[in-house]
């Protein structure tokens, strides 16, 4: 039995046997190593995805839905994609394409773009809060950007005016407004369908001195609103809406006149001042 030690001490203790050892510790190690990658590769998963383009505020049903192998990697590095049929196919509580997007044929579905359909509008002024007034900017595909703008994404307000003594005046005139819907020549919203359209309008949802304020700019000949896109992380913490120059302000101010407030009652109502009396 010491002999067996003494030999196996002997045979750890040799440099070429430590060496030889290390090497085959290494490959092992490596192949472990390119096997789990290679699982990790070629590990798949079925996720549902579009049969055909599903527009916005549609109801989603079981024959615009089927499943795709794709990499179990993918899903990884998109937490937002849908995996479950569950989170689209719903008896109880059905599931609609949020307003102002579409999912074209053949797309994954993601969180942000599926929504009860009970909280799925189809005119976004039904919500508009109490003191609101639509406000409507006419835009082309240029102004938007090759309309890159949507519904929901917060967005600034530039003016370009002569000013009194006829110089060009150009800056920020309202920042953190919100994009309500985005319409063509039509009136028809330009996300709700899956065929092109080009963009005509932007419609906002204001305060009625803000609404007065930029209709009343829309009315002076020399007065440009020009809507300027904004980053995601603007319209994910937008703040309030709110007119950023004063000086622009009462510069479109001077060109137009307040009507003072006079309420009239319809039908006006009938006052007796019949005074008249009676002699014997």
């Amino acid at each position: 039995m010491g002999n067996i030690v003494t030999t196996i001490k002997r045979f750890l203790s040799n440099k070429n046997t430590i060496t030889i050892l290390g090497v085959l510790a290494g490959i092992v190690v490596l192949y472990l190593g390119y096997n789990y990658r290679v699982d990790q590769a070629i590990d798949t998963i079925a996720i549902p995805y579009a049969r055909e383009t599903i527009t916005a505020t549609s109801e989603i049903t079981q024959e615009m839905v089927d499943t795709t192998e794709v990499l179990r990697s993918f899903v990884s590095a998109n937490s937002n994609v849908i995996t479950g049929m569950d989170a689209l196919i719903n008896q109880t509580d059905p599931r609609c394409i949020t307003y102002g997007t579409s999912v074209p044929q053949g797309a994954f579905f993601y969180t942000e773009q599926v929504v009860s359909c009970s909280s799925a509008p189809n005119d976004p002024l039904k919500n508009m809060p109490d003191g609101y007034a639509p406000f409507s900017l006419s835009v082309d595909i240029h102004t938007t950007y090759g309309n890159s703008m949507y519904p929901g994404d917060f967005i600034d307000l530039y003016v370009k005016m002569t000013s009194r003594d006829n110089r060009i005046i150009f800056g920020k005139f309202i920042e953190k407004i919100e994009i309500l819907d985005v319409r063509d020549s039509q009136g028809i919203s330009v996300f709700l369908t899956s065929e092109a359209r080009t963009p005509a309008e932007l419609l906002f949802a204001v305060p009625e001195d803000l609404f007065l304020l930029l209709s009343k700019a829309t009315y002076v000949n020399s007065v440009e609103i020009i809507p300027v896109p904004r980053n995601a992380s603007y319209t994910t913490n937008p703040g309030e809406t709110a007119v950023t120059s004063e000086y622009l302000r009462n510069e479109i101010e001077y060109y137009t006149q307040d009507i003072p407030d006079e309420v009239v009652q319809y039908p006006p109502s009938s006052s007796n001042n019949d005074d008249t009396t009676t002699t014997e």
